[in-house]
């Protein structure tokens, strides 16, 4: 058994103050940076324990392009943004999930998310394991495939798994997640208006169900220039392990979404539905051999 209580946590969505390609990686960066700071305070305010942020927050979707001038985007971890938001989890005393662009050596790119404990420690990282390639999407030219398979986290407050974007497509990650341990797992993305909104609202909590956790579900807002590969549509939420949206956000607004989590309703739906207990791992060998 994990962590009998209630949590409280938090996800932020929030829209790029500057639509201007031209101007400096680094320019854009900060100005990303600080505008996600209010919204970590408000966070703080509220009481949030664990606090998710969106995909590559610190900067555009920049995927849409295939130019390397990204690549200066990535930085080490820990680097300067990851010390930052230590310094802001042991101030507040919360867990931060922070989804940065990674370099781990020099060329080496990884779509990362580093999770940090409330007293300001790095308890680790997830690198995105799926990593598409299709119109608007170019990430196999930004990233290389995640290596450290699907790690779980045990925080202060819960222990959770992070899923970064395109990986919610793939069950088989969500359920080595939750075979990890994993109470609440995060999913944070960047997803526009025509392409995935009609799975947005059925992947995740279908995950929720299969799995008897707590799926947080982020998504960036508005419209990003150059590339205007489509509307970023928020609606970020929250799912309990019945599927039952418990709170969502607005489709247009940088908003902070809260909400309460009784880790108890895990064990009360996993004594309800047996998955875990009867599913036939002896029998899946196809799912590796193809």
């Amino acid at each position: 058994m994990g962590n009998l209580g209630v949590v409280k946590s938090g996800l932020i969505q929030c829209s790029n103050p500057i639509n201007d390609e031209s101007q400096p990686v680094e320019k854009i960066q900060k100005a990303m940076l600080e505008k996600h700071l209010p919204l970590i305070e408000e966070a703080a305010k509220k009481g949030v324990q664990i606090l998710c942020l969106q995909e590559i927050f610190n900067g555009p979707y920049f995927c849409p392009s295939q130019d390397k001038r990204w690549y200066a985007a990535a930085e080490p971890i820990p680097g300067p943004t990851t010390k930052l938001m230590q310094e802001l989890a042991k101030k507040h005393q919360m867990v931060i999930v922070v989804p940065i662009y990674e370099e781990d050596i020099r060329g080496v790119y990884y779509n990362t998310a580093v999770v940090i404990d409330a007293d300001g420690s790095v308890l680790g990282k997830y690198r995105k394991q799926h990593i598409p390639q299709t119109s608007g999407f170019w990430e196999k030219y930004y990233f290389k495939p995640g290596n450290l398979g699907y790690p779980v986290f045990k925080t202060r407050y819960a222990t959770i798994g992070v899923y970064i974007c395109y990986d919610r497509h793939f069950p088989e990650g969500a359920r080595l997640l939750g075979l990890n341990g994993a109470e609440i797992v995060y999913n944070p993305s960047a997803t526009v208006a025509g392409l995935s909104q009609y799975l947005w609202k059925l992947e995740q909590p279908a995950h929720a169900v299969a799995n008897g956790y707590y799926v947080g579900a982020i998504n960036r807002v508005g419209t990003e220039a150059p590339w205007n590969i489509g509307r970023f549509y928020g609606s970020s939420y929250f799912v309990n392990p019945r599927g039952k949206i418990l709170v969502e956000a607005s489709e247009d607004k940088d908003e902070l979404v809260v909400a309460d989590l009784d880790l108890s309703l895990i064990d009360e739906v996993r004594q309800t539905w047996q998955f875990y207990r009867d599913r036939r791992p002896e029998t899946y060998e196809g799912l590796v051999a193809l």
